[in-house]
């Protein structure tokens, strides 16, 4: 008989009977038995690990792609975790003013899709992307240029759409699992030496993190620019998008 449902008919018994006989008392199993057994069956039983559970919450989350890989998305809808800090968006950046108003960032699907594998392969090794730019409108190229008319930092618009008016160009620096900054070579926007790909001039931490962006982030479809460690292009090239302008 099932030593559960054995149990339960003694307890009955007991029950009815007010006291049990010294055969039934030899009968029942010592102290301990019956925690014992419920103890083996918990540990069979499966549990869920709670990081899959949210992982598989979070996924349901994300919208399915556009059917044009080429659609503009704003880059959080599918990249939940990514950190954002658009500089543009507010007064500290190198102009000293707003930029533009919406401070949310939007990139083409592709590039999205590229960036997302970038995101998993830096989580693997404790860290995050944050954004400090992504699309661009040429009005407000137009702004930047206006501001510091110099080619090796900002470009100019007389010579055709940069990549962020393209929606396929992102400003990119690590944080922690947590948000928190990590030490890079520079500040961003940082029109000197410190900002190039050239580490040497920089601390050793500082070097090995930008080289870590560096390799994933080409790994994963893109280019950076030589001058801007920050920097980074998809290698698939859109084109420019001079009439999208991001909702606030």
């Amino acid at each position: 008989m099932n030593y559960r449902y054995w149990l339960a008919a003694v307890l009955l018994l007991t029950a009815l009977s007010g006291c049990t006989t010294p055969e039934e008392q030899q009968n029942i199993p010592p102290e301990g038995t019956v925690d014992a057994a419920a103890a083996e069956d918990e540990a069979r039983m499966p549990v869920a690990a709670p990081d899959t559970a949210e992982a598989d919450t979070q996924a349901a989350d994300i919208p399915s792609p556009p059917q044009d890989a080429q659609e503009f998305v704003r880059v959080q809808d599918y990249i939940p975790d990514i950190a954002v800090d658009l500089r543009y968006a507010t007064t500290d950046n190198f102009t000293g003013t707003v930029i533009y108003a919406y401070d949310d960032a939007w990139l083409r699907y592709a590039t999205v899709s590229k960036l997302s594998d970038a995101q998993e392969q830096l989580k693997a090794q404790g860290y995050r992307l944050c954004i400090w730019d992504a699309f661009r409108s040429a009005h407000s190229q137009q702004t930047l240029w206006e501001t510091y008319p110099d080619g090796n930092y900002v470009a100019n618009p007389a010579n055709g759409y940069s990549g962020h008016t393209r929606g396929d160009t992102v400003d990119v620096t690590l944080v922690t699992l947590d948000g928190e900054a990590v030490e890079m070579p520079s500040g961003f926007d940082d029109f000197t030496a410190l900002a190039d790909r050239d580490y040497e001039d920089v601390s050793a931490a500082a070097g090995e993190h930008a080289v870590l962006l560096e390799s994933v982030m080409e790994s994963c479809g893109f280019t950076g620019y030589e001058k801007e460690w920050w920097h980074y292009s998809d290698n698939d090239r859109a084109q420019p998008a001079p009439d999208f302008e991001p909702t606030a």
